[in-house]
C-alpha cells in the first residue's frame, strides 16, 4: 500500500510538473506576436490591464480594443468620449489619470494637453511607418493615426423640397435661406468645432473668423456634443446642412444606406484633422500603455478601421488605405496648410471668443437643447 501511495505520488508530480511546463510554453508563446517587442508584451501581461478613453466613432473603438485584449492577453476597457470631454476630464484629474491611453479624436485638444504636460512621451518604434513629420507631435508626446477631411453634407431629399441649391464652400452656409437648417458641433465639446474655429480664423483672418461664426450662429439649429452628430442626423433629415467630416458621411451612405446624402470638399479650400493616439502622464499602466501605441501605429489595428465603419485616411506607410474614399472622390492630399502652431497656442482663446461672441451677438450660449454637452 505504502508503495502504491508513493508511485501514485511520483505520477501526479510528473503530470504536475509536465503541466507547469506546457503552461510556461504557453505563456511564452503567448509573449511573441509578430511586429511587436515580446519583452515589452511581457511587461505589459505582468500590469495585466489597460484603460482607454476614445474619441473615434465607438464600433471603431470597440474593435481596436477587443482585438489588442485578444491578441496580448491584457484585459481592455474602454469609455467613448468627446476630445473636448476628454481635455477636461485630464485637465479636472491633474496628472492622476483615469485612463491609461487616448485614442482617436483630431489633435487640437491633444497639443492643449501636451503643452499643459498631461501627455508621456513614448517613442515608438513603429512610428517609423509614418508618412510625415506632421503625423506626429514634436516631442513624440502624441502619434498620427489617420486623417480626415473637413467639409460641408446635406440630405438631398429636402433641399429638393425647399426648392434650395446645395451649398459649395464656407460663404455659402451663411445665406439666410439656409436660416434654421443648419447642423455644426460645440465649441466646448468637440475637437471638430475646435478646428472649425482654427480653420475660419486661418482662412479668413482672427476678427472676420470670429465674425463668420457669428453670422453663421444664425443659421445653426443644433450644436451636437460631437463632431460626428450632424453626420447622425442629416440621413433622416432632422439635419438639413451640416458641418463635419467628410469620412462620417461615408458612413451613413455606406453602412447605414443613406443614399439621399451629398457632400462637398468647400471650394475654396479646407483643413483635415490628424487622429491621434497617446498616453496620459502618470498612467497605472504604463508598459501596457507603450504597448498600445505600438499597436495603434500598426497595420493590426489600423486596418480594421474600415470594417468598423470608419473610413479615413490613414497614415502609416504599410497600411491598408480605404478604397471606398477615394471612390467618393477624397483626396488626403487636397487640403490647405494648417498653423499647429496657432491654433495649439491658442484654441482655447478663440472658443472663449467665440463663445462671448455669440452670447454678445444675443446667442443662449446656455440652452444645453441648441449648445448639446449630453
Amino acid at each position: 500500500m505504502k508503495k502504491f501511495t508513493v508511485l501514485l505520488l511520483a505520477i501526479v508530480m510528473v503530470a504536475a510538473s509536465a503541466f507547469a511546463q506546457g503552461a510556461g510554453e504557453t505563456a511564452a508563446a503567448e509573449t511573441k506576436v509578430e511586429g511587436f517587442d515580446s519583452a515589452l508584451i511581457k511587461a505589459a501581461q505582468a500590469e495585466g490591464e489597460l484603460v482607454v478613453y476614445g474619441s473615434c466613432e465607438e464600433e471603431y473603438l470597440a474593435a481596436a480594443c477587443e482585438k489588442f485584449q485578444t491578441e496580448f492577453g491584457i484585459k481592455t476597457s474602454y469609455q467613448r468620449l468627446s476630445t473636448g470631454e476628454v481635455q477636461a476630464k485630464i485637465e479636472e484629474e491633474k496628472g492622476n489619470p483615469s485612463a491609461d491611453v487616448w485614442f482617436g479624436g483630431t489633435t487640437d485638444p491633444y497639443n492643449v494637453l501636451a503643452a499643459e504636460g498631461f501627455l508621456e512621451r513614448y517613442d515608438a518604434k513603429n512610428a517609423s511607418h509614418l508618412l510625415a513629420s506632421v503625423y506626429k507631435h514634436k516631442d513624440n508626446l502624441w502619434y498620427g493615426i489617420y486623417t480626415g477631411i473637413l467639409g460641408i453634407m446635406y440630405n438631398t431629399d429636402e433641399l429638393k423640397r425647399l426648392g434650395l441649391e446645395a451649398p459649395k464652400d464656407f460663404p455659402d452656409l451663411l445665406k439666410p435661406e439656409y436660416k434654421g437648417l443648419i447642423w455644426t458641433s460645440n465649441y466646448n465639446t468637440a475637437g471638430t468645432a475646435k478646428l472649425i474655429i482654427n480653420t475660419v480664423i486661418q482662412k479668413y483672418g482672427h476678427d472676420e473668423g470670429i465674425k463668420f461664426l457669428v453670422d453663421l450662429d444664425k443659421n445653426v439649429e443644433v450644436y451636437t456634443k460631437s463632431g460626428s452628430g450632424p453626420s447622425k442626423n442629416v440621413g433622416t433629415g432632422e439635419c438639413v446642412i451640416g458641418l463635419g467630416f467628410l469620412h462620417d458621411v461615408i458612413t451613413q451612405i455606406v453602412d447605414n444606406g443613406y443614399t439621399n446624402i451629398g457632400m462637398c470638399i468647400p471650394s475654396s479650400g479646407t483643413t483635415c484633422e490628424i487622429g491621434a493616439t497617446a498616453i496620459f502622464k502618470g498612467a497605472k499602466h504604463a508598459n501596457a500603455a507603450k504597448l498600445w501605441i505600438e499597436y495603434a501605429l500598426s497595420p493590426d489595428c489600423v486596418n480594421i478601421a474600415k470594417d468598423n465603419g470608419s473610413y479615413q485616411f490613414l497614415v502609416l506607410d504599410n497600411a491598408e488605405q480605404p478604397q471606398v474614399a477615394y471612390d467618393f472622390g477624397l483626396d488626403p492630399h487636397n487640403v490647405i496648410d494648417y498653423d499647429f502652431a496657432d491654433a495649439t497656442a491658442n484654441i482655447k482663446k478663440y472658443v472663449s471668443e467665440v463663445m462671448t461672441a455669440l452670447a454678445n451677438s444675443g446667442a443662449a450660449t446656455d440652452d444645453t437643447t441648441r449648445f448639446q454637452i449630453k
